[in-house]
């Protein structure tokens, strides 16, 4: 059993990449990277979107992620692998979820319109 809930479009999933590497290289933002940070920012209901590897393996490290954001009602997305999501945030290593808390305030437009297909698609 996977723990991809949603089938992402190829088109959404970049776009989802290519939002969080603007997000990222914005000073007033703030991501939180890997399965425990991003678990925590769920938890706390900061989270605005989650964004989840497809390939992590064991698919168990990630498993209880989407349970949790339709626990707490927010929003996640999954893209292709790992070493996508890493590279988006700048990263030298792989990462198999992101949490976005604060997305700046030119990148709320964009954080929406993604939040908005992903709810179409559910």
């Amino acid at each position: 059993m996977s723990y991809v809930k949603i089938n992402i479009p190829d088109k959404l999933k970049k776009k989802v990449i290519d939002t969080i590497s603007n997000i990222s290289s914005t000073p007033e933002t703030k991501i939180k990277k890997g399965m425990n940070e991003v678990t925590k920012s769920i938890e706390r209901g900061i989270a605005k979107l989650v964004i989840i590897a497809e390939d992590v393996d064991p698919p168990e490290v990630v498993f209880h992620l989407p349970l949790l954001c339709d626990e707490k009602n927010i929003p996640y997305i999954y893209v292709n692998t790992k070493k996508d999501l890493g590279k988006a945030v700048g990263l030298k290593i792989d990462t198999s979820s992101l949490a976005i808390i604060i997305p700046g305030e030119d990148n709320v437009a964009a954080i929406k319109d993604i939040i908005s297909q992903v709810v179409k698609l559910k």
